[in-house]
């Protein structure tokens, strides 16, 4: 008899999961896709803490033009909240850098097998012509200004035709007809890097969009590992069994067995498709940019029976994109900065939602030497020409995680003279602060020739500092008991809530403390009079 997994074969399970957690919200009036579905989800988004977030299921959708779908929708259901992530990794919250690492440094190759889930239903030729991609439920992520319909948490594998190592990149898809996708691949992608060795070649390049696959595929594939690295196969490094696949029908590539939806199909070398506004991950819509749509014909759609269509929920954040992406790369980046690049000092990496999850970097590290905050800094500014936009180093004090105490770090520990540096060479990317959304595309993948900028900071300590200006630990833990003898409600304590010392500290000053506490000021009084606290 064969093992039983010990990892969730599918997004399905996942949402079991959730359910059982109360981590699931099904939602089974009729609800349209075109204006409705997306805004509900939206708004936990909006009014609701991380923790109170949860994962949507829609399972009556219907087209405001009166077509119902023998599918569902699920939203949220991947990474709605640092928990709901860690219930996809299948453990605790504070155990996910050490499956990512685990997964990183012993990647588990795929699994070939005859059959899966996925190909229960194949649609082709003539059916593919008369029904297609409409068979779909693909909600509009932001009605009232999105100008196309655009698939999101969808999976793109393609293949490097000089190696045959696949990848498997998270781009959005435009619908542009029944079969035809255009595919959104910035030139720093690893999809686009596949299609222009098949573009001097003279082949169209193979893809397959995987909607709906397992959550240990659907983090890596948004998360940038290196290239040549295989995502499938870090995907079975976090399970700690191979990810099950199967071939293609048309396309020669291998997509995960449980995935919900395939849809298959050649990017061809000499078609773009045009823009229309969408919404991005960094809070504006967003009109694309002919490099970045690749005209993909539809050669087959395969499926489960009555499948579920899986989406990110993504643009303004936070938001599940920038959720899934914030604890990816936070997990991708301390693996590098510590191991690949011999940091050890290197505590915790930190990219905050607001950002995005991808453009902020804030490490926390017990630096050694002075040098060591710059190789942290370099290091992490050359990872990607299109993350970390703005990199801090910050001291094992601070919490990277609470904007106060970073804030506090790079006003009280930085001097903008001599602890920043600016460094050009970035793609412009999706923003907007690096050119203006009519310039011409050059100007807008490398701005006045020089590319975008990205900033780099040492927030930590230069020398001793006095203590910070807060009771010392054993008074502040007094004052918990009684707070929680008064009952006066739960509490969420920042770093810091006690004082500490830092170094600039002499004994005089500690004996003058300890003369306050215990009553006797008039001593302290008496040695200022003589000049001699």
């Amino acid at each position: 008899m064969a093992e039983k997994s010990r990892y969730y074969k599918s997004v399905r399970d996942l949402i079991e999961v959730l359910r059982q957690r109360e981590k699931l919200i099904t939602v089974s009036r009729p609800v349209l896709r075109e204006t409705e579905l997306m805004p509900l989800v939206r708004l936990q988004f909006r009014g609701l803490p991380e923790e109170s977030r949860k994962g949507f299921l829609f399972d009556h959708v219907v087209s405001v033009n009166g077509r119902k779908y023998d599918a569902s929708v699920a939203v949220g259901v991947y990474a709605a909240s640092r928990e709901g992530y860690a219930l996809g990794m299948m453990c605790k919250a504070d155990e996910i850098g050490e499956r990512w690492s685990r997964a990183l440094m012993n990647p588990i190759k795929p699994v070939l097998v005859d059959s899966g889930p996925c190909q229960e239903e194949v649609h082709m030729g003539r059916e593919l012509e008369s029904e297609g991609l409409d068979e779909i439920p693909i909600p509009v992520n932001t009605p009232g200004f999105s100008g196309v319909i655009r698939t999101t948490a969808s999976h793109v594998i393609t293949r490097d035709i000089e190696t045959g190592i696949q990848n498997c990149g998270c781009y959005g898809g435009k619908l542009l007809d029944r079969n035809i996708v255009g595919l959104a691949m910035s030139p720093v992608h690893h999809g686009a890097i596949h299609w222009r060795k098949c573009r001097d070649k003279g082949v169209p390049m193979h893809a397959a969009v995987v909607v709906g696959a397992p959550p240990n595929v659907a983090y890596t594939s948004v998360t940038s590992l290196p290239y040549g690295m295989d995502e499938l196969a870090v995907a079975g490094g976090i399970a700690g069994e191979p990810v099950e696949v199967v071939k293609c029908k048309t396309v020669d590539l291998e997509v995960p067995a449980h995935a919900e939806i395939v849809i298959e199909g050649e990017v061809l070398a000499d078609r773009r498709a045009g823009a229309a506004m969408f919404g991005e991950f960094t809070g504006y819509m967003c009109s694309g940019a002919e490099e970045r749509d690749y005209f993909m014909r539809v050669t087959c759609i395969t499926h489960r029976k009555k499948p579920i269509h899986c989406v990110f929920l993504s643009q303004m954040p936070p938001s599940e994109s920038s959720k899934v992406s914030q604890v990816g790369f936070e997990n991708v980046y301390y693996k590098h900065l510590r191991y690949d690049c011999n940091i050890p000092s290197i505590l915790e990496v930190h990219f905050p939602e607001s950002a995005g999850g991808r453009d902020m970097c804030i490490i926390r590290m017990k630096k050694r030497n002075p040098s060591e905050v710059w190789q942290a800094l370099s290091s992490a500014n050359g990872y990607s020409s299109d993350r970390a936009k703005i990199i801090i180093v910050v001291d094992e004090d601070i919490d990277p995680r609470d904007p106060d105490s970073v804030n506090w770090a790079l006003t009280y520990r930085m001097q903008p003279h001599r602890d920043m540096q600016i460094m050009r060479g970035r793609t412009g990317g999706l923003d907007y602060s690096a050119y203006r959304p009519e310039d011409p595309l050059e100007e807008r993948r490398y701005p006045q020739g020089l590319g975008a900028s990205s900033l780099m900071i040492d927030a930590t300590l230069k020398w001793n500092y006095p203590p910070t200006s807060l009771p010392k630990q054993q008074y502040m833990e007094r004052a918990l008991e009684i707070w929680n003898e008064l009952e006066l409600g739960p509490l969420k304590l920042k770093k810091p809530w006690y004082g500490y010392n830092l170094g600039y500290w002499t004994k005089d000053d500690e004996e003058n403390a300890e003369l306050i506490v215990r009553g006797d000021y008039r001593a302290v009084g008496r040695k200022l009079l003589k000049g001699k606290a």
